[in-house]
């Protein structure tokens, strides 16, 4: 019968003291073998061709390179690899650029021996795994995101109102008694801030959107 071999791992953090408590971890479990270290973003990303780790503990905030644009680059080339956020800081941005960048989990570094063994098995079979701090902080952020149009003006709020309506430029300026050049400018801050190629974009994206009633 045939013995499984152990989950490949390879570490990524920039403080010593950090991989070398990992490294210790890692002894203590015959199912998890440390095959390499790196201590930036830039250098995981060029050893990855040549450890081949089956999961990467990879710490978020580290000179240069970042940890998500590191799991970014590294999921590009090799997208078999499970990558794990491990890091102390857990503020919902962070934990956002980690998951769109393709972190399977994040974990903080006050995790348990056991818990972290058992993360990154589990990372292993494509389990993921967030730290209910990290969780909590991605849904306070999700709930505090502006919506699209939120930081249009009142006046650009009437001026999409009738945009809606199919008044042109200079109908709009005769509407609210304005010269044309200031109607059209208002119209051009709207575009600009939707993200509209034209007129008709805007009109659809505040129907889409209820940016306006």
């Amino acid at each position: 019968m045939s013995v499984q071999r152990p989950i490949r791992v390879m570490i990524v953090d920039d403080h010593d003291m950090v991989r070398s408590g990992l490294r210790s971890f890692l002894r203590a479990f015959n199912d998890l073998e440390l095959v390499g270290e790196a201590t930036c973003g830039e250098q995981a990303i060029s050893l990855c061709s040549e450890f081949e780790p089956d999961v990467i503990l990879m710490d978020m905030v580290m000179p240069g390179m970042d940890g998500a644009e590191a799991t970014q680059h590294i999921l590009q080339r090799h997208p078999e690899i499970q990558i794990i956020a491990l890091t102390v800081f857990q503020e919902g941005d962070l934990v956002e650029r980690a998951i769109t960048a393709g972190a399977i989990s994040y974990l903080l570094k006050k995790v348990t021996a056991p818990q972290l063994a058992q993360a990154i098995r589990d990372a292993y079979h494509g389990k993921s795994i967030l730290a209910e701090e990290a969780a909590a902080a991605l849904v306070r952020t999700t709930r505090q995101t502006p919506g699209l149009g939120h930081d249009l003006t009142d006046r650009e709020r009437e001026v999409l109102d009738l945009l809606i309506e199919g008044l042109n430029n200079a109908e709009i300026a005769d509407r609210l008694v304005v010269s044309r050049s200031t109607a059209g400018f208002h119209v051009g801050n709207i575009l600009s801030k939707l993200g509209a190629a034209n007129r008709a974009e805007a009109v659809a994206l505040a129907y889409k959107y209820k940016i306006v009633t």
